[in-house]
């Protein structure tokens, strides 16, 4: 996937979670919801990694907190921790909105080992009535 297509991708993916159901804009972008899934399970999770820092630099709204955490980031660290848990680490240690993201990801299907990483640096504020 280019540099391009990911670009398109997460713009997409974006303008999906803010339309209106059954809107024009959500019909028209619901292929990037099944592009993200198609990513997940074809094992592409550069790409997936990928569209998630896409969608975080442009769009931090709550409704998009909510998606990317516990959908996209969770299937992710869920099926490929391992191989991201170290990145996602560094990551909210450099980017205080994005260990805000991470309080949202429920452990799903995580080992432990991942799942306590990814606890120690999350930042659960705004989550489940926490005070900001």
């Amino acid at each position: 996937m280019t540099e391009e297509d990911l670009n398109k991708l997460a713009d997409a993916w974006i303008r999906y979670y803010h339309a209106p159901k059954n809107s024009k804009a959500y019909e028209e972008t619901v292929w990037a919801t099944e592009e993200e899934l198609d990513l997940l399970f074809d094992g592409k999770s550069e790409e997936l990694w990928q569209v998630i820092l896409k969608v975080h630099e442009r769009d931090q709204s709550i409704a998009i907190r909510q998606v990317l955490s516990a959908g996209t980031i969770e299937n992710l660290l869920s099926h490929f921790g391992e191989l991201y848990i170290e990145r996602v680490e560094e990551k909210a240690r450099q980017d205080p909105a994005f260990a805000k993201v991470l309080g949202g990801v429920w452990q799903d299907q995580m080992s432990d080992e991942i799942w306590s990483r990814l606890q120690a640096v999350w930042d659960r504020r705004g989550w489940d009535g926490i005070p900001e």
